[in-house]
């Protein structure tokens, strides 16, 4: 029993970083239908931006807010200055899904110039070694940290959507665009709020997840995939369903790699992704999209 708990907990430990990064894809897709592929890029150039923040021995709280800033700003910079040109030229949502693959590769190539391609021990006020026991159960004190931040960043974003005005105009924008537009609600500017708070959610999980891993430019690549196979096993339209699935992937593996053995853990991830799409196409907690033509 100590052992299935000592799984569970590495498992969510996990599973929150799965679901930050799936939270962020859910957030823009349900917004304006669109699969972000540079959403792993952005959060390692967020997260770089940090290493050399703190190289300059910046405050730890200081680097890591103008790390969120940053990655932030650099998506909702390409939205204003990409997208929202091409789609002003007819451009389809394929041709918009290829722009966000020529923004991470370009960001690959800025990463790997300005950082350099050798892995690098990231700094964190959180260690992965001072461990604590709650009931025969060890935890490190960042994982601790990693659980926390995974449930109040939840909280914190249903709050947001939910009970804000801000949060209704996102909800109304994602819904029904052209009625939002009727309504006066600057849809242009909300959009891209939703592009630059899904991006800071994955510099977020990028801050969490270096110190466990070296850094290099592509140490977001795998992260990344399991959280987007995350999103499309909760539903890539649910924000619940991000989180739900993040969670169920993260327990899922840590389970697989202590009773099977490690290197099934990614298999029954997916294994249970198949089988859950065979059954709800449009995942968990999704919906299937009606649109009037």
């Amino acid at each position: 029993m100590s052992n299935f708990l000592q799984y569970l907990v590495s498992g969510l430990s996990t599973g929150s970083i799965y679901a930050l990064v799936a939270l962020g894809l859910a957030l823009i897709y349900r917004s304006t239908r669109i699969l972000n592929f540079a959403h792993g890029d952005i959060t390692t150039a967020g997260t770089f931006f940090a290493f050399i923040l703190l190289g300059l021995h910046l405050p730890f709280v200081v680097s890591f807010a103008l790390a969120l800033i940053f990655g932030a700003a650099l998506a909702m910079a390409f939205y204003f200055i990409v997208l929202i040109p091409a789609q002003r030229r007819e451009a389809t949502q394929l041709s918009q899904i290829i722009l966000t693959l020529g923004l991470g590769l370009i960001l690959q190539g800025l990463v790997s110039y300005f950082g350099g391609t050798e892995p690098q021990s990231f700094p964190f006020p959180l260690s992965d070694t001072k461990t604590y026991t709650f009931a025969g159960v060890v935890i490190s004190q960042l994982s601790l940290g990693t659980i926390g931040i995974g449930l109040l960043t939840s909280v914190l974003l249903y709050l947001l959507v939910q009970k804000t005005r801000l949060g209704l105009a996102m909800r109304g924008t994602s819904e029904n665009l052209p009625a939002a537009q009727t309504l006066g609600i600057p849809t242009r500017q909300i959009l891209a709020l939703s592009w630059g708070l899904a991006s800071l959610l994955g510099v977020l999980a990028g801050l969490f997840l270096a110190p466990v891993l070296l850094l290099d430019p592509f140490f977001m690549m795998e992260p990344f995939l399991k959280g987007f196979a995350a999103a499309i096993l909760g539903g890539l339209n649910s924000l619940p369903g991000a989180i739900v699935g993040g969670l169920i992937i993260g327990v899922s593996e840590s389970l697989a790699g202590g009773y099977i053995s490690v290197a099934f853990k990614n298999t029954l991830a997916f294994l249970i992704i198949i089988v859950v799409l065979l059954v709800r196409p449009e995942g968990l907690l999704g919906k299937e999209f009606k649109e009037r033509v």
